[in-house]
């Protein structure tokens, strides 16, 4: 397979007296199109979420890891833990409170 500036330059030989740079001679030639993606597919956590889990599967097996009150599965793998949980609000210092009595 050709490269980027092969087939550039096949279909306009002086690509560079009329473009500042060979993607936007490929890009207005057709030659590469930018793909549209739903957002959520942008995200990092989306898109290593993968490799995250292969990671603490392979810890988990590396330490014999099993989790209390679960059977691991067939192939004798424990299950994937649940993923971080929500942190709490922390709570506002506010005035102080007298206390009553004195």
């Amino acid at each position: 397979m050709a490269g980027l500036r092969e087939r550039v330059e096949a279909l306009l030989p002086e690509w560079e007296r009329w473009y500042p740079n060979l993607f936007d001679a490929a890009q207005d030639l057709g030659v590469i199109r930018a793909r549209v993606c739903p957002p959520s597919s942008l995200l990092l956590s989306r898109r290593h979420a993968a490799v995250r889990e292969e990671a603490t599967q392979a810890f988990r097996e590396r330490w014999s890891i099993v989790d209390e009150g679960v059977a691991p599965d067939g192939d004798g793998r424990a299950p994937a833990a649940p993923g971080p949980g929500r942190r709490r609000k922390a709570r506002r210092p506010g005035p102080r409170r007298r206390q009553s009595g004195r």
